[in-house]
């Protein structure tokens, strides 16, 4: 018998497609004044404008993962098929082809997860339905894709087995967009922490991330598994005390001093996406608005950098605290393609129970 309550499952999964498509007009912005002047104050999902100053989409490696030339085919040829024309355009959104409410590529590839998952989970129905997803053209409208999934394909491209293709560790591979394919192996394994890092494994080969995911993911279980989480806070800060975070000392300090939110993320934590920023970021949010979804998701978003993923995983431990009713519904309606994204949750709810 499963330990979760569907409810708090139901939350969990809605607030990672939520805290990303919020995010996803705004994402990889670091200077928030633009930020606030293109899209500010957010208060609902919006599309993307086809400007981007922050944007370094030109700049990146289309032949694998991380910066570089774009000599290599990987992106044009093997995944985002004809889209290659774009990443050679400056100031370009990242995301630009998207529509309102629409979710970026890795919240694309956790619906891949959560329906190969049915009836049950496995390394190899979800290996073959990733690498069908992202070879097969028009499946997203996504332009961009993380270095993991460049690093993959261009394993996959020269023939090794899937579960082999995941890039070795760099800078680029510990980040937390490698987090957001972890929450339904938790709930299919029962909190099952082994099982959760081999999905981790077969997309990026990193310790550092594994590092900063278990205690990210036993967070998750502990909330997934209470009735009531009114001690969200006390939950947070035990949560980051095995990554050497003092959290309970900065929010003290954010408070006596009435820090924004821009004062922490951004000055203290970097708000890019690697790992040992971005997760201590995600547990100060938690920690700040632990019973307002809404102000958490919204602060996310304006704080910018890599905020979508940052925005999936705070989505999903503020849903799996309080299920779906601590979302706004305005959002919940937003959400491009809301009807088939819940349909694919329940099933996937009905597969665990």
């Amino acid at each position: 018998m499963n330990l979760y309550q569907p409810e708090k499952i139901r939350g969990m999964l809605l607030g990672m497609f939520i805290g990303d498509a919020l995010a996803m007009p705004v994402h990889w912005y670091y200077d928030t004044k633009a930020l606030q002047q293109d899209y500010g104050p957010i208060r609902d999902m919006q599309a993307p404008k086809e400007f981007h100053p922050n944007s370094l989409l030109h700049l990146s490696n289309t032949g694998g993962h991380g910066r570089g030339q774009q000599h290599g085919s990987i992106v044009g040829d093997v995944i985002l098929k004809g889209r290659k024309e774009f990443w050679a355009k400056p100031k370009l959104h990242y995301h630009h082809a998207l529509r309102a409410g629409e979710n970026t590529l890795n919240l694309q590839c956790l619906r891949v997860l959560l329906r190969s998952s049915i009836p049950k989970y496995s390394v190899d129905g979800f290996l073959d339905a990733y690498v069908d997803f992202m070879t097969t053209a028009d499946t997203h409208q996504d332009t961009y894709a993380e270095s993991f999934h460049r690093d993959f394909f261009a394993n996959w491209a020269k023939g090794k087995p899937a579960q082999e293709c995941a890039g070795v560790e760099d800078h680029n591979t510990a980040s937390v967009g490698g987090l957001v394919l972890l929450p339904p192996v938790l709930v299919k394994s029962s909190g099952d922490w082994l099982k959760i890092r081999t999905q981790l494994r077969l997309t990026h080969r990193s310790p550092k991330l594994e590092h900063y995911a278990e205690p990210i993911m036993e967070l998750l279980n502990q909330l997934l598994q209470q009735e009531h989480s009114e001690d969200i806070r006390d939950q947070t800060l035990a949560a980051a005390k095995p990554l050497g975070v003092r959290l309970s000392k900065l929010i003290e300090e954010a408070e006596n001093k009435n820090w924004q939110d821009q004062h922490v993320i951004g000055p203290i934590f970097s708000p890019a996406c690697y790992i040992e920023h971005s997760v201590p970021s995600v547990l100060f949010l938690l920690a700040k608005y632990q019973h307002d979804a809404e102000q958490a998701l919204i602060a996310n978003a304006e704080v910018g950098g890599d905020n979508c993923h940052r925005g999936a995983v705070l989505g999903a431990l503020l849903g799996a605290a309080g299920g779906t009713s601590v979302f706004p519904k305005r959002w919940i309606e937003q959400l491009h393609e809301r009807t088939t994204i819940l349909e694919e949750i329940e099933h996937f709810i009905e597969s665990v129970h």
